[in-house]
């Protein structure tokens, strides 16, 4: 059973594409006409040139919308598919849940002709997130171990260039630094199950972190303590979008 299996349920509902991350997403793809997204999910961010999607979880590719790209379940690391398959290939917050990373990056690179697009996080910039460092700590160990270093990354991909990817304020995303402009939103279970990480990190050992936080909303110490953030319409929470050129 993978880890969507039992954490991925509601993903659909609150892991919405954000239309800013998606161009710049659309853009790194460049003129590829045709995108496989492996480690898919429920599909966000293909763009309608993707003609498949690889997908290990059978309860993410039930919650794939109608008309979405086929999906073919697989893991990362054997994809079942010919060399040069789609003129580029897209992962999309996925590699931090492979088992063998140097395997997984192979098979991208074997599948797509001109380039492979990778979205993941630099943890040296997120485990600062505010949400982590200050009422959630128990959450950075999981992610400390799981995260893949960037130029790690980089080093296997080959010939990538490396860009930020800012968090708007109102991303419709629920990733886990999606709300960090709306902390209120961490409240609430449903958003919370849609976040890997602390959703693997278990209720039981948030719960003390997420009393202070309401305590916090509530009092208005949250709003004055982070007051320079509600004057940003963006923020680097360490989102990184890798792309490599093959050609």
């Amino acid at each position: 059973m993978t880890t969507y299996d039992t954490i991925g349920a509601t993903y659909s509902t609150t892991r919405r594409p954000d239309p800013h991350i998606a161009a710049q997403i659309h853009h790194a793809l460049g003129n590829a006409a045709t995108v496989v997204n492996v480690g898919a999910g429920t599909g966000s961010y293909e763009p309608p040139r993707t003609v498949l999607a690889v997908e290990p979880s059978s309860v993410m590719i039930a919650q794939r919308p109608a008309g979405s790209a086929p999906a073919l379940r697989a893991c990362a690391e054997s994809i079942p598919l010919a060399d040069d398959s789609a003129d580029a290939v897209m992962a999309l917050l996925t590699v931090h849940h492979w088992t063998d990373l140097a395997a997984g990056v192979a098979e991208l690179r074997r599948i797509a002709r001109e380039r492979v697009v990778i979205l993941t996080w630099d943890q040296t910039v997120t485990r600062a997130f505010w949400l982590l460092k200050e009422y959630l700590p128990e959450a950075i160990p999981l992610d400390d171990a799981r995260a893949v270093p960037i130029d790690h990354l980089a080093t296997l991909l080959g010939n990538t260039r490396v860009e930020t990817v800012p968090v708007p304020h109102d991303c419709t995303d629920g990733f886990g630094a999606a709300y960090w402009r709306r902390p209120e939103a961490y409240l609430d279970p449903v958003v919370r199950a849609g976040m890997s990480m602390l959703a693997q990190t278990g209720e039981a050992a948030l719960r003390p972190g997420l009393a202070r936080l309401a305590d916090d909303i509530a009092t208005g110490r949250w709003h004055e303590n982070h007051a320079d953030l509600l004057a940003l319409d963006t923020l680097d929470a360490g989102y990184r979008l890798l792309i490599a050129d093959l050609r």
